[in-house]
């Protein structure tokens, strides 16, 4: 990683300074992109961004900051987005601190603001190189998520386009994943809906993905995987609830989306599952119901009064073994409780229904 140290003054950083929304924000003569599409909005608090003017107007040192030099001789803010953006905005007159806005300052006071050099590493390197020394400049102050830790190092048309899509208040994937019930959770703008589908369309591999596409002419391949998850998702499960929203629907399209299923028949598995006190973790009925795989739901387990009785009941000894594995009479903490009748053949977790097996018998019971 190549880092070079220059001392600029706040004037240059600031000269042209430009704000196009979620289009971006410019300044340093239209050469420093300060807020890339890729990155988040303005998060600072106002006793936060008014401290950083502070430190200016007191002359005391701020953070270093970092910037990334392209090919084309412009510059990305790697880190340091909210104090830069503190000091154009307050510059430009979009905040007042104690009600003095800059253009109310003395022109003493506006040029030890202006003259005021800020300490900035010029960076370059590799991909690889990129992303560890994002991650180790991202540990103190507004932290990034690791989604935008990936979009700063693959940057690109694809980036761009994929943002049009995913990563807009209101943008497409965000109205088509609510229409008729919320199904993905978490902010646009934070980047949470560009993750999803990228975790989505690649098992996981989201930093694979966008390495292999970060040149492609449009994200055109991600935006219509993402549709036909939402569609196959609303045509299996059409009847909406709100716990939808913390499934992992890419997982289940992978899986299930070229097998015939019986939207019905899932319906009214569903609705009974929903009433079985229990499945504790709701959201997961959903892909129990494909999968028939109970570590989804979460059952609920037995209470330590339960598991109390039924090793009284027992005297301590393993109703499985009956004391046939070396020892007759075991410890509370050497068993674990069990269904006597299993769950999925209607079982409840009642006390009726609990017995206490030895940890070896438990494990290799039929069923488990």
């Amino acid at each position: 990683m190549k880092i070079d140290l220059h001392k600029i003054k706040i004037a240059e950083v600031v000269k042209d300074y430009n704000d196009s929304a979620e289009e971006g924000v410019t300044a340093f003569g239209g050469k420093l992109d300060i807020r890339p599409k890729y990155q988040r909005e303005f998060v600072y608090k106002p006793e936060q961004r008014n401290a950083v003017i502070n430190t200016v107007q007191n002359q005391f040192p701020l953070n270093v900051m970092y910037w990334i030099e392209n090919s084309a001789g412009n510059y990305e803010l790697l880190d340091g987005q909210q104090r830069t953006l503190s000091i154009c905005q307050y510059v430009n007159g979009d905040y007042s601190i104690n009600d003095r806005y800059f253009h109310n300052l003395t022109k003493e006071e506006k040029d030890q603001i202006l003259n005021y050099e800020l300490m900035i590493y010029f960076c370059d390197g590799t991909d690889k190189e990129r992303i560890k020394w994002f991650e180790i400049i991202n540990t103190a102050g507004e932290k990034l998520t690791p989604q935008e830790l990936l979009n700063a190092v693959y940057t690109g048309p694809w980036l761009s386009d994929a943002k049009l899509k995913f990563s807009k208040s209101n943008c497409a994937a965000y109205l088509l994943a609510n229409d008729g019930g919320q199904l993905v959770g978490g902010s646009p703008i934070r980047q949470e809906y560009l993750e999803t589908a990228l975790s989505w369309i690649n098992n996981g591999d989201i930093a694979g993905y966008m390495a292999k596409h970060q040149h492609d002419k449009n994200a055109n391949e991600l935006w219509q995987y993402f549709q036909d998850a939402i569609a196959w998702t609303r045509k299996t499960f059409p009847e909406y609830r709100r716990e939808m929203v913390n499934v992992n629907w890419g997982e289940l399209f992978n899986k299930f989306k070229d097998k015939k299923l019986n939207a019905s028949k899932l319906e009214t598995e569903i609705k009974v599952l929903m009433q079985d006190e229990d499945v504790t973790k709701k959201s997961g009925i959903y892909p129990y119901v494909l999968t028939e795989d109970e570590k989804y739901l979460n059952i609920r387990a037995f209470t330590d009064k339960q598991k109390r009785e039924a090793y009284e009941r027992q005297k301590g000894i393993c109703s499985h073994c009956k004391g046939e594995n070396k020892k007759k009479k075991w410890e509370i903490e050497e068993m674990e409780a069990d269904h006597i009748t299993p769950w999925h053949e209607g079982g409840k977790t009642i006390s009726a229904n609990c017995q206490m097996l030895c940890k070896n018998c438990n494990r290799t019971k039929s069923g488990k």
